[in-house]
């Protein structure tokens, strides 16, 4: 995964921008590891307090965009 702050913002942007198409082309730019940890992070996003309504909305379409995390256990 690219660490610049400016890769790290566009790859949030899409990943929160509620387009299917978008959010799984961001996320299979990631590795392994790093889609891990995105999905877990959305997953913290969407139903956990302290987000934002919007911010939790955008999490929540970018899960079902993605569906079941292959890595997840069932």
């Amino acid at each position: 995964m690219h660490t610049t702050p400016g890769h790290i913002e566009q790859l949030w942007d899409n990943l929160l921008s509620r387009q299917p198409a978008r959010i799984r082309k961001a996320f299979a730019s990631l590795d392994s590891t790093s889609r891990k940890s995105v999905y877990e992070h959305l997953h913290r996003m969407a139903s956990n307090p302290g987000w934002q309504p919007e911010q939790r909305d955008s999490a929540k379409a970018a899960l079902k965009a993605l569906g079941k995390h292959p890595d997840q256990d069932n």
